[in-house]
């Protein structure tokens, strides 16, 4: 075992390399150049077209399919808060339109009242008012004139129960 040098096929490095001459011995070049082999051709390819980016046709179409996706969903929310708030825009301009003409129609109101004449005019209207030595009229028309009934108050008060309570009670009230 000793003679062998812990090598099995024979004698290399360690000491006993130092034995062997110079001329034997087997050094390795300090820079030793990094040999160029020529390219090496590849396997012929199935033909497939390769464009911008050098991603296949199949390829493209997924990753042009999912930023079309991703802009229509950043899109949609903001445009249907827009479409929403732009009705109710409508909606608001309608009712500042009637508001306006309503204000309008009580400004007119308003000058039509800061007359005394026609202040004078709505007293003897709506609440029958006459100046002094005046004689008022009240004119009643005949009750056919108004249709039938017209004047006509109901001579009893209209019961809230049920009609079959009603019949009953006017069958029971006459047999007493």
């Amino acid at each position: 075992m000793a003679g062998r040098g812990g090598d099995r096929g024979g004698r290399r490095g360690g000491a006993s390399a130092a034995r062997r001459p110079e001329s034997v011995r087997r050094t390795r070049p300090a820079a030793a150049a990094p040999v160029k082999e020529p390219p090496k051709r590849q396997p012929a390819k199935r033909a497939t077209r390769l464009g911008p980016l050098g991603l296949s046709t199949t390829r493209r179409a997924a990753v042009i399919a999912t930023v079309v996706g991703a802009l229509a969903l950043s899109v949609a929310v903001p445009l249907r808060t827009y479409l929403s708030q732009r009705s109710d825009v409508q909606i608001q301009e309608r009712r500042q339109a009637e508001l306006r003409a309503e204000v309008e129609e009580l400004e007119r109101r308003r000058a039509q009242l800061a007359d005394p004449a026609q202040i004078q005019a709505e007293a003897k209207r709506r609440l029958r008012y006459v100046m002094p030595g005046e004689t008022p009229y009240m004119v009643e028309l005949p009750a056919e004139a108004g249709g039938p009934g017209a004047g006509q108050k109901p001579t009893h008060p209209i019961s809230q129960q049920a009609w079959y309570q009603a019949l009953w009670d006017s069958v029971h009230g006459a047999g007493q």
